[in-house]
């Protein structure tokens, strides 16, 4: 990391100060002594969760070649010709006759259009150069064209003429492209920092899904692997990106709170409003895969994950917030500080629940658009469990992300305002003379640097 502030000494030697958010403000070795006295039992139990919960992997099942539980296989189109849809059969208007159904207006259509006959060659497997045909109507959403990868599914059980069929498009490539712009864009403008960001969100995801994933379906409680992986990824996190500091530990201890807060709410709610967890095909698939899967549980599960990354941002703005205020004015007391932090929070909060809300919203379009085909009252559509899982998450995780801002900032203002002017902990004028003090030492929780002369030296 780059030097954001150097004091020069008598000897010829300059000290600098490491600290990614720019000079800490001075902490005493007290309140250092009662954070790590919380953070490292807390870290501990953690550490011991993964050890004991950890899964070994994912059970093996029997797959039932239904949705995502089917054998894949990449494939790549290699001819496109177009036929007579009555020639293919591809669709046939109702016995009936009648045509005034939409299914009988599309059958109609796609027996008067030109269909597309797809082959198709099976690139990976045991079955690798095998081709077979994919018939596409002409009003269907997905056409294909030559030398186009795609995902295709194998059903073993299947006569052989059947046995794949194209389910999705190969995006491999356009998603890597994707990523690599973004990772691209990270490192670019966040430099050191952005880096640290990248490697802490692959952990993050190994965490998810060598963890949380496999633990839940071996059984876990779910909620328990929730708490114990999201709280390791917060750890990992945030100390990562931000330092081993106590700017940074106040900013978990915040986040630490608020996810105790959802946790709690969320289990008061789902259970009295009685949500199940189970409301489509893929949670339904999931819950007949293995039914012994606490399905609220996992309902739960997810808002407290979900709502971390938020909480991160949230309570890392508002620690870095209540800092630079006290570089900028020493004499801020903790009453002062915590005002003005919290008028930035409230900022704050005002612009991340409605990025929530309209997240959730973005999310449950497709079903939204459903429930206003049936003209369905407001009432009737807030109640239904499809979408008051969606209403019980946001504002649950919502409750949980006001609540961060005065806490966190409280404990940023107590902490940074916690130091002895003229003690050997603190900034007054012996630690500023009298070369690395007992604040700036190291330890778990070192970076606690006085503004004066604390930190390691290093030539000019």
């Amino acid at each position: 990391m780059t030097s954001s502030q150097q004091t020069p000494d008598p000897h010829g030697h300059s000290h600098g100060h490491s600290h990614s958010h720019g000079p800490a403000a001075p902490v005493s070795q007290h309140l250092r002594k009662v954070i790590a006295a919380v953070l490292i039992p807390f870290a501990t139990a953690v550490v011991v969760g993964l050890a004991v919960l950890w899964p070994g992997g994912a059970p093996a099942h029997e797959r039932t070649g239904v949705g995502f539980d089917r054998q894949t296989q990449q494939g790549e189109v290699v001819k496109i010709e177009k036929v007579d849809c009555k020639d293919v059969n591809a669709a046939q208007v109702p016995p009936t006759g009648d045509t005034t159904t939409p299914e009988g207006r599309k059958a109609q259509r796609a027996q008067t259009g030109d269909c597309v006959k797809a082959t198709v060659e099976v690139k990976t497997g045991k079955d690798k150069g095998r081709r077979f045909v994919e018939v596409v109507q002409p009003d269907a959403p997905r056409q294909f064209h030559v030398k186009q990868r795609v995902v295709v599914a194998y059903a073993p059980d299947a006569p052989r003429d059947l046995q794949y069929s194209v389910t999705d498009v190969d995006r491999t490539v356009p998603m890597a492209v994707l990523a690599g712009i973004f990772a691209l864009a990270v490192i670019l403008v966040g430099r050191l920092r952005g880096l640290m960001a990248l490697i802490a969100l692959v952990i993050s995801f190994a965490v998810l899904t060598l963890f949380i994933l496999p633990a839940i379906l071996q059984g876990s409680n779910p909620l328990i692997v929730a708490i114990v992986g999201a709280s390791a990824i917060m750890l990992i996190a945030l100390y990562l990106c931000h330092g081993l500091t106590a700017r940074t530990s106040v900013a978990v201890l915040g986040t630490l709170i608020s996810l105790l807060l959802i946790g709690l709410l969320g289990s008061l709610f789902i259970g009295w409003a009685s949500l199940t967890g189970n409301t489509d095909d893929n949670t339904g698939l999931i819950h007949g895969l293995f039914p012994e899967i606490d399905m609220s549980g996992l309902l739960l599960a997810g808002v407290i994950i979900g709502s971390l990354g938020v909480l991160d941002d949230v309570t890392v703005t508002q620690t870095s917030a209540v800092w630079e205020l006290r570089q900028a004015d020493p004499t801020m007391g903790p009453r002062a500080l915590y005002r003005a932090g919290i008028r930035i929070g409230r900022d704050h909060i005002a612009s991340v629940v409605n990025t929530l809300v309209l997240a959730y919203a973005g999310a449950a379009l497709p079903l939204l658009l459903l429930f206003t085909i049936a003209e369905s009252s407001v009432g009737t559509v807030a109640t239904s469990e499809l979408v008051a899982e969606e209403i019980v998450r946001t504002l649950v995780g919502s409750i949980g992300l006001v609540a961060s801002v005065p806490v966190t900032t409280a404990l940023a203002a107590l902490v940074v305002s916690a130091d002895r002017p003229g003690s050997p902990e603190g900034a007054g004028p012996q630690a500023a003379s009298g070369g690395p003090s007992k604040a700036s030492s190291g330890g778990p929780f070192g970076g606690l640097r006085t503004r004066g002369g604390g930190g390691r030296r290093r030539k000019a």
